[in-house]
């Protein structure tokens, strides 16, 4: 540790995992200079209420704060939040930020987040047309947010449902364009999209399957209207959520490894010595579920930043997590442990007509994964047990009235 302490490290990108890596580094003993660099012009904020209270109106922007403000002073961090870094240059460990500043730098991590997927079609330009990148992205479209409007939702993913939650719940007319066969398809179990879709259905949402998006035009009234190959819908503004892809064109231009993410390996370190990466920008092995990944979520951000700092303070570990996600679309909680998309097998618990059920996910016998809908103790239980590698007892598992670790039957 010692020889670190007149080093300098810098986290590019002031979200979740850059907060997190500069607390683990200071809360590590690392009395170096520590840099955090962003570029929205705010402190690290949480970004999971964006889409559900801060949108609504129900937390101020001050609640967002990851960090109270003290916290950056007292911890000695030297920080630039409006003023992203454009040039990585690996070989003379340097940054090159847009204002032209130069910062030397010993140790990086890059925690550059992911930004939304573009929809390469006509009108996206267009002013009321919005997809939530961040704080800024919200601000403009919460005065649009309020009884009596229409808003079109082109993707019914996680962002999609709970803005349309959101919007429902504030008395807007909403409809979601989906172009594959069911919502959330990507993510969940043909049980768990149909629940949704029977849930926002039931709360006055319009959802469209199989929709291919062509344009987004401005109608002479001023409102907008979103083209598809066999209809037209008016609005008074749309959200476009179709996923999220990896912010890594700094790494790549770099010269680091990059391939649906910035590659890293199980300690979090990139292609090129002495540069890390963590959070959704990172691709990294997973001996658990035997191939890259790629996450998105708080999870994710906290942890991988954790690994990350560790890494960079010489005591590398592996990271290899059992993911874990939430939503909140109206009242009804929805926690994920693990990755359902490996699974071969799937068994529900509980009543999915009452909205109070899970769904436990199998491979080869053991248990991947748990989807709970208004079911904490499956959730709870389901982030112990996936991790420990056992099979079940599927007559068990069934049964809801038995509780998820009674159904174990042992261990591989």
């Amino acid at each position: 540790m010692s020889a670190l302490q007149n080093k300098t490290i810098v986290i590019i990108g002031a979200g979740q995992a850059g907060a997190q890596a500069v607390m683990s580094l200071r809360a590590g003993g690392f009395g170096g200079r520590v840099f955090l660099i962003g570029e929205e012009g705010h402190a690290p904020y949480q970004r999971p209420p964006l889409s559900k209270k801060y949108l609504a109106g129900d937390v101020a922007r001050d609640s967002l704060k990851l960090l109270p403000d003290a916290f950056f002073k007292e911890n000695d961090i030297a920080c630039e939040f409006s003023n992203g870094v454009i040039r990585l240059d690996i070989e003379n460990r340097r940054l090159e930020l847009a204002d032209g500043a130069d910062v030397p730098f010993d140790q990086a991590l890059l925690a550059t987040g992911s930004k939304p997927r573009p929809l390469a079609i006509s009108g996206v330009d267009h002013e009321g047309v919005f997809a939530i990148r961040n704080l800024a992205d919200v601000n403009l479209m919460r005065p649009l947010v309020k009884a009596g409007g229409r808003a079109v939702i082109i993707g019914g993913g996680y962002i999609g449902l709970e803005v349309a939650a959101c919007c429902r719940s504030l008395g807007l007319e909403v409809t979601v364009l989906e172009a594959g066969e069911r919502v959330m398809a990507r993510t969940t179990s043909a049980v768990v999209s149909h629940y949704f879709e029977a849930l926002h259905r039931a709360n006055g949402v319009r959802i469209e399957h199989g929709v291919m998006v062509t344009g987004i035009d401005r109608v002479q009234s001023g409102g907008l209207v979103v083209e598809t190959r066999d209809e037209a819908f008016e609005c008074d503004w749309v959200l476009i959520g179709i996923g999220a892809v990896a912010n890594d064109g700094l790494a790549l231009r770099a010269g680091l490894k990059v391939d649906n993410g910035i590659e890293v390996d199980q300690t979090t370190a990139t292609s090129a010595a002495g540069i890390f990466a963590a959070g959704d920008c990172a691709s990294f092995p997973s001996g658990r579920y035997g191939r890259r990944l790629r996450l998105e979520s708080v999870q994710n951000a906290i942890d991988q930043a954790k690994a990350a700092a560790h890494a960079m303070l010489g005591r590398a570990e592996t990271y290899d997590p059992v993911p874990w996600f939430w939503s909140d679309q109206y009242d009804v909680k929805y926690q994920i442990a693990g990755l359902s998309q490996f699974s071969d097998r799937e068994i529900v618990r509980g009543d999915v007509e009452a909205g109070a059920f899970s769904v436990a996910y199998l491979r080869r016998g053991r248990l991947i994964a748990v989807d709970a809908i208004n079911r904490p103790r499956d959730y709870m239980q389901a982030r112990r047990l996936v991790p420990t590698v056992t099979t079940v007892d599927e007559d068990k598992l069934s049964d809801p009235k038995i509780a998820l670790n009674e159904a174990m039957s042992s261990k591989l």
